[in-house]
């Protein structure tokens, strides 16, 4: 029998060629290339269980037509010569053996590259400078270099390029690719208005700024035939004032109909104007599902016989069946989704789509700066790809007897891995709840992902036959009487409290998290001590709720915009946003000095001013600290080289780094 999913794995026909179903990832970049441009074992490997999952087209992000111009990551494939040809090969055949199509997001990112990088100054439409390259100067110590406006020598030059690459990758055994004219990059740079200030035949009117597009998509169609597939990808809206609105690119679309065979409708910018438009391509996970779906239901209503692709937070193929079925779209594209759960075709196909591992949004999987090898929140199988072949845990050769001391999501996956190896596992969770620090973290109404991710997360450890103590403190004693063979100790972190502030211990004074959940008394007037993102999502919480909120951070501005960045990527930006529009006080500068029962008193650090803020509640959010202390007694309850110290215990961080700790020091028990 087959699924009930019946648009997303209808197969479909395009030039000959058969695809089995409507669901493609979206092009990542895993960073597992190798630094010359070519492509490497570990990075077949890395696509592998995104074919084998049941996907139908695999797209790799960012593929240049030439490493030596246009380059602006650390192993970024190269499609601009020949010897690319052979390694690209592993990456189709490995792809066709699960009758999935392998191919790449063809690009020249045009003014995004650095000057540093190839050593000169980067090409583009016109000879402009940019917002992203005012910033990356001021961060060289530099004066700005404007791009080169590309003559019409070189124009046709790469018009060639575009082509060569797509034979290229016919060569290799290819029969798709998507070429990148979207987010601000070389043809998005020629059909855009905000970059393209050119008045020959290149510059001007909608169509005169079509013309390299076409040419791009004419030159390869003319290069690999007929049996190959053209994808075109478009930013539908570039949302930046001057640049291109979705009116125009209606008009674009006329233009660029007839040259291609699928359009792949996104939105935004990549790097320009400090990141403010990424979020329309890659949302946070305050924003809504299915973001930009709404472009590509516009389009295919004014172009009905043109193939549209749509891509933007659909985080499940329940989404993705509910777009095809209304007729929005021909196809979905996912990639953190996929990322996090490579089965999940597989697993919707088979009718348990409750079975589907919850991406969380969290943006943990874009590891750049500095860059790293892609891993994922929720997956921690994309972290040890080499290490765990098809993702299947091997059995340990010796079954052992272990203990996992905390039930949240470092001691979850441990306990889950262990399993999977075979061992005898006990798990000790001291309260009556699984999930730590993961549940306090999904409470807000708005934080839809994490609530899906707890959901499954505490479903899934059912699965498992481990022995699960709850309300067991696993204390010393206990361990040692068991003779455990090897210990995880996932005992997570604590709120800080600052001791020596005077009125700290008054009884109207809370950790955030715990007044959300109602867990302690809360009043009217809330102050929120800490702008990190537990403060401001609690803040955001309880203004939704109806209280007056006032937050309070140490930080200035500049510092505290970077801090949010590190902490929560984009979805910083976004809270700022929010506390912007829901107008929430957020006083930067400001040093908590003492509690009072009806204020606090904080020290302005820029004017060495007391400042007071009335309240009737106190909410302290200024981070975590590892039970060092607790983890430290245990330390000793098996042979220390089989204790291991995971998740917060070891360092306060994120879902991300407790559940690969957790899994990674499990596969090695």
């Amino acid at each position: 029998m087959g699924s009930k999913y019946e648009h997303v794995f209808a197969p479909i026909k395009i030039r000959g060629i058969d695809f089995k179903n409507r669901v493609t990832l979206a092009p990542p970049s895993p960073n597992v290339a190798n630094q010359d441009g070519t492509m490497s074992r570990d990075f077949v490997d890395w696509m592998r269980p995104l074919a084998r999952g049941g996907t139908s087209i695999l797209y790799v992000g960012n593929a240049t037509v030439d490493k030596n111009e246009c380059h602006d990551e650390e192993t970024q494939i190269d499609l601009g010569t020949d010897r690319c040809v052979l390694p690209l090969s592993w990456y189709a055949e490995m792809a066709a053996q699960y009758n999935c199509h392998a191919s790449f997001e063809v690009n020249h990112n045009g003014k995004d590259t650095a000057f540093e990088t190839v050593g000169h100054a980067p090409y583009s439409a016109s000879s402009i400078i940019t917002s992203s390259e005012i910033s990356r100067a001021k961060r060289l110590g530099r004066a700005p270099i404007p791009s080169i406006e590309m003559t019409h020598e070189k124009i046709a030059e790469t018009v060639d390029k575009f082509a060569s690459a797509c034979y290229r990758m016919k060569e290799a055994g290819m029969d798709i690719a998507l070429i990148h004219g979207g987010h601000g990059n070389l043809i998005s740079q020629f059909m855009s208005p905000l970059y393209n200030k050119r008045q020959d035949e290149y510059g001007g009117t909608t169509e005169k700024r079509a013309r390299f597009a076409i040419e791009v998509c004419d030159a390869i169609r003319k290069k690999v035939g007929n049996n190959f597939v053209i994808e075109f990808r478009i930013s539908a809206d570039e949302i930046a004032p001057e640049g291109m609105h979705f009116d125009e690119t209606l008009k674009m679309i006329e233009y660029l109909q007839d040259h291609i065979d699928i359009l792949h409708v996104s939105a935004g910018l990549h790097s320009d104007f400090d990141f403010k438009y990424y979020r329309n391509w890659c949302q946070n996970f305050l924003m809504p599902r299915g973001f930009n779906v709404h472009y590509a239901r516009d389009v295919k209503k004014a172009f009905p016989n043109l193939l549209v692709t749509t891509v933007g937070s659909i985080t499940s193929l329940d989404l993705g069946e509910e777009i095809l079925a209304n007729g929005w779209a021909d196809f979905v594209a996912m990639c953190r989704p996929l990322m996090a759960d490579p089965d999940m075709p597989r697993k919707y196909a088979q009718n348990r789509p409750e079975d589907r591992r919850p991406c969380l949004r969290c943006d943990a999987c874009t590891r750049f700066f500095p860059p790293r090898p892609l891993n994922c929140a929720v997956n921690p199988y994309s972290g040890v790809f080499k290490e765990i072949k098809d993702g299947v845990v091997p059995k340990a050769p010796v079954k052992k007897k272990v203990a996992v001391v905390g039930g949240g999501p470092a001691g979850l996956y441990a306990m889950m891995a262990l399993c999977d190896r075979g061992h005898d596992v006990t798990l000790y969770e001291k309260t009556n709840q699984l999930g730590g620090s993961v549940v306090p973290a999904a409470h807000a109404p708005f934080k839809i992902d994490c609530q899906d991710y707890l959901k499954w997360l505490l479903r899934e450890v059912t699965k498992y036959p481990a022995k699960i103590l709850m309300n067991t403190e696993a204390s010393k004693e206990i361990l040692d009487k068991e003779a455990y063979d090897a210990i995880i100790v996932a005992v997570g972190s604590k709120p800080i409290v600052p001791s020596k502030i005077p009125g700290i211990s008054k009884p109207h004074v809370h950790w955030a998290p715990d007044a959300e959940m109602g867990k302690v008394p809360v009043g009217n007037k809330l102050v929120i001590v800490g702008g990190g993102a537990v403060g401001l999502e609690a803040a955001i919480d309880f203004k939704q709720m109806g209280k007056d909120v006032t937050v309070i951070e140490m930080l200035d501005t500049e510092k505290h915009f970077v801090s949010l960045r590190q902490s929560s990527k984009h979805a910083g930006d976004e809270m700022l946003a929010i506390m912007e529009e829901q107008r929430i006080p957020l006083h930067l500068n400001n040093r908590l000095e003492e509690v009072r029962d009806d204020k606090i008193i904080c020290k302005d650090l820029a004017t060495g001013e007391l400042v007071e803020y009335p309240c009737d509640t106190v909410l302290l959010a200024l981070g975590m600290t590892p039970l060092t202390d607790v983890a430290d007694a245990l330390r000793h309850s098996a042979a220390e080289t089989d204790v291991f110290i995971v998740g917060d215990a070891k360092a306060v961080g994120n879902i991300s780094t407790a559940t690969n700790g957790g899994f990674q020091a499990a596969i090695h028990i």
